[in-house]
């Protein structure tokens, strides 16, 4: 089960990483762009890591308050939850 949760949220944070790339390559060309709610919940399914790399690599979203705080706060709760998972699942097992 550890193998799953691994390869997801490597999968997810890999996928949030290129969406945040695409969405601002889009936008210096003034072209077709990802919505904010769609990168946020990249970012509430597993991918925050990947949008804060994204986020200060690219320079995209980081003036707009709700990326900024919000992408740090989901990763701050992203951490939590994984703790205690393994606190009250994973380690009671081992």
């Amino acid at each position: 089960m550890t193998k799953i949760i691994i390869y997801y949220l490597l999968f997810a944070n890999v996928l949030t990483f290129i969406a945040y790339g695409i969405d601002k390559h889009k936008a210096r060309r003034k072209h077709w762009r990802i919505s904010e709610t769609a990168l946020l919940w990249l970012a509430v399914l597993g991918g925050s890591v990947g949008a804060l790399l994204a986020m200060h690599l690219f320079r995209h979203k980081t003036q707009h308050k709700k990326f900024r705080y919000g992408v740090p706060a989901i990763l701050v709760a992203q951490v939590m939850m994984i703790l205690v998972f393994y606190l009250n699942v994973l380690k009671p097992l081992l």
